[in-house]
């Protein structure tokens, strides 16, 4: 499973903290108001009850009262019922009350008693509160208030809360976004100096003054540049001087090698095989000193001019025993090239030497608009080695298979060092049809 991003869980923290935060002051804020409403409705709701009591008493106090008429008499609009309990029957104003079962019975007990009091109560499924004031005598006077609209203002509250919590999470998402995306602008410095360094600019270093908070982290980065370029610079200039060092003496072996070499015919048959090998090996010798040379020389500046990319390649395949018809120029590809032709001829060299001891020979050398490419006829590079066969001293499964041990492995670093000099990089893939495809790309490089 892929772990979530710093940069996500900083977002989804600020996106939770301000939708827990959001969602409680949303909460307070409804039960507040909630309860502010019920209680305003509540005594707006007692005080119209009383008011109707007291029309109602006042019009019973006589004789043969006609309760229906006094009831009717009362402005209560459609949101509110009125009942009334007067000698021992209940007396409504329509017939849809079911009045025994309206009142709670702990309410009427309460009226009974002489005392007033109020009750929210669930009617048809619909929130109501119901008001009871005792009248003169045994009578009740009750009235029923729907809450229908204050239920109604409450849920579209509660929405509008809702929403309002779902935004401020979302602008917290927002925020955490931004701000990570600031507080990690340092690091991102430091990984691009990173990869500047891995893809060969050891020039690359970092300014501590940009982000204060991260000076320390700036100059242990900067330092271990230092120490890397100085190791790589000891390095080279080591591999240069024992490559100095080992070619004279390894020149004078070559030439008492030759010399012996030319009276083999009065040897032994012993000793001309052992005299065979030493001469192989020697040459061998002098082959890897010249590469290491070559290797050591490569961090130096690229001595640019005009080069005739295509005749180049020609020339190279006739070098080799070729046919020149075997270089296919792609359209639209400029005549010159602005580069090293020392470095760019020994870059084509490699690639078909390497095709000719191990892919079975080159099937095209392809010069295009900025890159060059080599198509071989062998087994292909393996996707698990395609990121490592330019490396120093590595070999490819063709050539141990093979048990040719007349290469040096530096023959594709040399490649590689090459076409990072130029800008460019080394790339190795699949030919249509089977085989490798090496190809360096040298992108504007052209005249």
């Amino acid at each position: 499973m892929k772990p979530i991003g710093l940069r996500t869980r900083v977002s989804a923290a600020f996106a939770l903290g301000a939708l827990m935060l959001s969602a409680c002051i949303s909460l307070v804020s409804y039960t507040s108001i909630r309860n502010t409403l019920f209680a305003e409705r509540e005594r707006t709701a007692v005080r119209s009850t009383y008011y109707d009591a007291a029309v109602v008493n006042a019009g019973i106090t006589g004789a043969d009262p006609d309760v229906l008429e006094v009831l009717r008499s009362l402005g209560t609009g459609s949101d509110r019922y009125v009942l009334l309990h007067y000698g021992g029957r209940w007396h409504s104003r329509s017939a849809d009350l079911a009045a025994d079962t309206a009142v709670p019975r702990a309410l009427q007990e309460m009226t009974s008693g002489g005392e007033a009091g109020a009750q929210r109560v669930e009617r048809d499924g619909r929130p109501a509160l119901i008001v009871g004031v005792p009248l003169a005598g045994s009578a009740a006077f009750y009235e029923i208030i729907s809450l229908d609209e204050l239920d109604r203002t409450l849920q579209a509250l509660a929405l509008v809360l809702t929403a309002v919590a779902i935004m401020v999470a979302a602008g917290g998402a927002a925020v955490g976004w931004y701000v990570t995306r600031h507080a990690l602008r340092p690091l991102t410095a430091v990984a691009s100096a990173a990869r500047g360094i891995a893809g060969g600019d050891l020039t690359t270093r970092l300014d501590p003054a940009t982000e204060p908070d991260l000076a320390p982290l700036s100059i242990a980065f900067n330092d271990m540049a230092d120490q890397l370029t100085r190791r790589l610079d000891r390095d080279r200039r080591f591999a240069a001087d024992v490559s100095h060092e080992l070619r004279s003496p390894l020149q004078t072996l070559a030439a008492a090698a030759s010399v012996i070499e030319k009276r083999r015919a009065g040897l032994d048959e012993r000793t001309a095989a052992a005299m065979a090998l030493l001469t192989a090996e020697v040459g061998r010798f002098q082959t890897l000193v010249d590469d290491l040379l070559e290797l050591a020389r490569s961090d130096q500046p690229v001595h640019r001019e005009p080069v005739d990319a295509a005749e180049l390649a020609r020339r190279v395949c006739r070098s080799r025993g070729l046919a020149a018809d075997l270089v296919e120029i792609a359209p639209d590809t400029p005549e010159f090239w602005l580069v090293d032709r020392r470095r760019i001829e020994q870059v084509l060299g490699n690639l078909i030497d390497n095709a000719i001891r191990y892919g079975g020979g080159p099937t095209a050398v392809r010069v295009g608009d900025g890159y060059l490419e080599v198509d071989d006829a062998g087994p292909g590079v393996a996707p698990e080695d395609r990121t490592t066969i330019f490396d120093r001293f590595v070999r490819g499964p063709a050539a141990r298979a093979r048990g040719n041990d007349d290469g040096t492995g530096l023959g594709l670093a040399i490649v590689a060092e090459h076409a990072a000099a130029h800008g460019g990089q080394a790339t190795v893939g699949e030919r249509p049809g089977g085989g490798a495809r090496f190809r360096i790309d040298l992108s504007g490089q052209q005249t």
